[in-house]
């Protein structure tokens, strides 16, 4: 997602995000995936805006996002990368699940912080101060709670009607920020723990609409504790005044280190 549309949150339902598959479990699991049809759907925490090596299209697809790092390791039998930053709900149907068939095996999908409008949560919050951030906040949660299980029911029912075999894997969004952490300048602690609050709200939103589909949820928030904003490595991307739209994504760190062994142990 860029941060003109972006948006943002993370997962207080960690799925085993952090655990990384090795020795003979990561060769079984390579076996297992040989065969596999993969598509990666979603937004640019798919795409992977802020990991660099980008492919040169308008939705910054990057080498270096977990689904292309997944896939060069797992060697599935194909893997079409339709992830695309700026994309909300109504971007992945009308624009991406034509790249499922009956014969996909796989998909990955995050997609619902751009319909929350976290671009605007974190404009708000950097530009206005505190109270107008709370205030913010409180508005994407009220869309959360009133129209995002609808338009997520949407995609998954896409996905359902174009791939009814598939596995399907919805991974979070990573908590943004360390809450007492090292950064001296920047949004107020309270309006960093309304950003925090609200992901985890997204994600407990989006992890009950997976599973009333019988998709798995896949939380990203254990794996990025201690790689938020505010700590000394962060695999976030803070506000780049430079590069404005990897603003609030992960890093290529964060990609490999963050979002690849979620995507490896919920796969």
């Amino acid at each position: 997602m860029k941060l003109s549309r972006f948006a943002a949150f993370s997962s207080s339902l960690a799925l085993a995000g952090a655990l990384v598959l090795t020795g003979a479990s990561a060769a079984s699991a390579h076996q297992n995936t040989q065969g596999v049809d993969y598509v990666a759907l979603g937004d640019s925490y798919s795409s992977g805006v802020g990991a660099g090596s980008y492919d040169g299209s308008s939705c910054k697809r990057s080498s270096k996002a977990f689904p292309a790092l997944w896939a060069a390791k797992s060697s599935p039998t194909s893997f079409a990368f339709a992830a695309c930053s700026g994309a909300r709900t109504g971007d992945v149907i009308n624009s991406q699940l034509t790249s499922l068939s009956a014969a996909t095996d796989l998909v990955s999908l995050t997609v619902g912080g751009n319909d929350a409008g976290f671009a605007d949560v974190m404009t708000t919050c950097v530009l206005q101060g505190e109270t107008a951030c709370v205030k913010r906040v409180n508005t994407a949660r009220a869309y959360v709670d009133s129209t995002l299980p609808g338009q997520l029911d949407s995609v998954y029912n896409g996905i359902k009607a174009k791939a009814p075999s598939a596995r399907v894997v919805v991974i979070g969004y990573p908590r943004f920020y360390k809450l007492g952490g090292s950064c001296a300048l920047g949004l107020s602690e309270k309006s960093r723990k309304a950003i925090n609050d609200a992901a985890d709200y997204l994600n407990a939103a989006t992890a009950k609409r997976a599973a009333d589909h019988g998709y798995t949820f896949a939380g990203v928030a254990s794996a990025f504790t201690g790689h938020e904003i505010c700590t000394p490595t962060p695999w976030l991307h803070s506000l780049n005044l430079g590069n404005i739209g990897e603003s609030y994504h992960p890093t290529a760190a964060g990609q490999s280190g963050g979002y690849l062994p979620v995507m490896t142990a919920a796969a």
